[in-house]
């Protein structure tokens, strides 16, 4: 790799673009086998089962998520009577979230699909590779 800036442009070879195009073939994928529930929904609702009920802040720190939009993926799952909220009783300002009993059997049914989504978007990498590339996702992350 050089750093001369001499070298031509090449937007096919860049990172971000690699990255924004695996990430849409990711998201096709999830679509194909996730129905109801947006990447970010299923992200924030499989936390919240995992490690149980935290701070909407809290949970949007786990998922990667600021302030504005998980405040709006958790609304979205609440209309849909996936996840009750609570105010915290020492202070009334940090919102307690927890999967509904619905919300957890939704979980539990798309885990299967959830497992096909990961499977298919690795695909096409050999396992190393695949174990590989999880391991400097999450160095880079």
């Amino acid at each position: 790799m050089h750093e001369t800036g001499t070298e031509p442009y090449l937007l096919d070879a860049q990172v971000g673009f690699l990255m924004r195009r695996a990430n849409q073939r990711h998201l096709a994928i999830f679509a194909a086998h996730i129905e109801g529930l947006t990447p970010t929904q299923f992200a924030a609702l499989a936390k919240l089962c995992e490690a149980g009920p935290r701070s909407q802040n809290a949970l949007g720190r786990a998922t990667a998520m600021d302030a504005a939009t998980i405040k709006g993926v958790i609304d979205r799952l609440r209309a849909k009577g996936l996840v009750d909220t609570a105010p915290d009783d020492r202070d009334q300002r940090r919102i307690f979230v927890r999967p509904t009993p619905a919300g957890r059997a939704l979980f539990e049914a798309q885990v299967a699909a959830a497992h096909r989504v990961t499977r298919e978007t690795l695909a096409p990498l050999a396992e190393a590779e695949r174990a590989e590339f999880l391991r400097l996702l999450e160095k880079l992350g």
